[in-house]
């Protein structure tokens, strides 16, 4: 039987999805000119991959649980700086709706992740 890995889990592939999308969005003019932004959205999308696999590979239900939060705040940033990437113009109400069902999406499995961790 093969041993799990953070691979594995559901709440990681859609945080390698929120980190793709955003990468994607961030590619082209005007969002591509704002720098900062780019930076920051970017590095928000990425840390909720990136924490689900530090918190996975602690190797302690209550680590990975610290980490899962964190990701799940991650997943609110990203979120919340769609709408500053809306509201500039730098994305479509269409991108945004879409990457936004995606943080969201990330939140409520990353959320039953840690019922699952603390309910064991």
């Amino acid at each position: 039987m093969k041993a799990m890995c953070f691979e594995d889990l559901d709440c990681w592939k859609l945080g390698r999805d929120l980190s793709r999308e955003v990468y994607a969005l961030t590619k082209s003019a005007p969002f591509a000119r704002d720098f900062a932004m780019i930076d920051q959205i970017r590095r928000a999308a990425v840390s909720v991959m990136t924490n689900i696999a530090e918190g996975f590979e602690r190797g302690s239900r209550k680590d990975f649980a610290k980490f899962l939060y964190i990701a799940r705040g991650s997943a609110g940033e990203t979120r919340s700086l769609l709408y500053v990437a809306l509201d500039l113009g730098y994305i479509d109400r269409e991108q945004y709706q879409k990457s936004r069902e995606l943080c969201i999406r990330c939140s409520q499995v990353i959320y039953g992740m840690i019922r699952h961790l603390c309910a064991s």
